[in-house]
This record gives structure tokens, sequence and C-alpha cells, in this order.
């Protein structure tokens, strides 16, 4: 596998935390309509606070930066659906192939 080039590298840090911002907001979203949903006030608690307690492990809320697994974190927040190819926009084209590649296994 590739290593990422410093100016991929740069661009994903600078990226990361809208993307997370972004994955957050829709996050937020289907909370409201849990809560909104018809049913008991106890039960949209309990189920928001599993759901709570799953998502903050999502890469999409934390991940730990790594260049070494930079590609690799990438092609996850495209599976996890924090973002798409389109989002990778203005990365190198060996990046996008790699994440592709990733992806096809």
């Amino acid at each position: 596998m590739m290593e990422i080039s410093k100016r991929d590298w740069k661009l994903f840090r600078e990226r990361i935390p809208e993307w997370q911002e972004h994955y957050m907001e829709r996050l937020v979203k289907e909370y409201i309509k849990l809560l909104s949903s018809p049913g008991n006030a106890s039960d949209h608690f309990w189920e928001l606070e599993e759901r709570m307690k799953k998502d903050k492990k999502h890469p999409g809320v934390m991940i730990e930066l790594n260049k070494s697994d930079a590609i690799w974190d990438i092609a996850l927040l495209v599976k996890k659906k924090v973002i798409t190819l389109v989002d990778l926009e203005g990365f190198s084209g060996d990046l996008i192939d790699a994440v592709k590649l990733i992806l096809s296994r």
C-alpha cells in the first residue's frame, strides 16, 4: 500500500473536521427525529443514550489521525458514508485510486 503524500496528508487534516461536522449534523437530525416520534419519553431517552454510545465510536465522530493509516481511514470514511468519493476532489489521483482499490476488496 502506498504512503500518503505530504500534500494529501495536509489536505486530509484540513478536511476531516468539516467532514465530521457534517456527519454529526446528520446524526443530530436523526436524534431529533427519534425524540419527536410518538412514544414514551423514557423509551426515547434510553434509545438515544444507546445510539450516542455507539455513535461516539464511529469514525465520523472520532478518529485518531495517523499518517500511516490515513488512506485506510479515508476508505473507511467512504465505506461508513461519512463522505463520498466526490469529497476527495483535490486529492491526488494516486490516493483516490488507492481508496478505490481498498473499497473494491
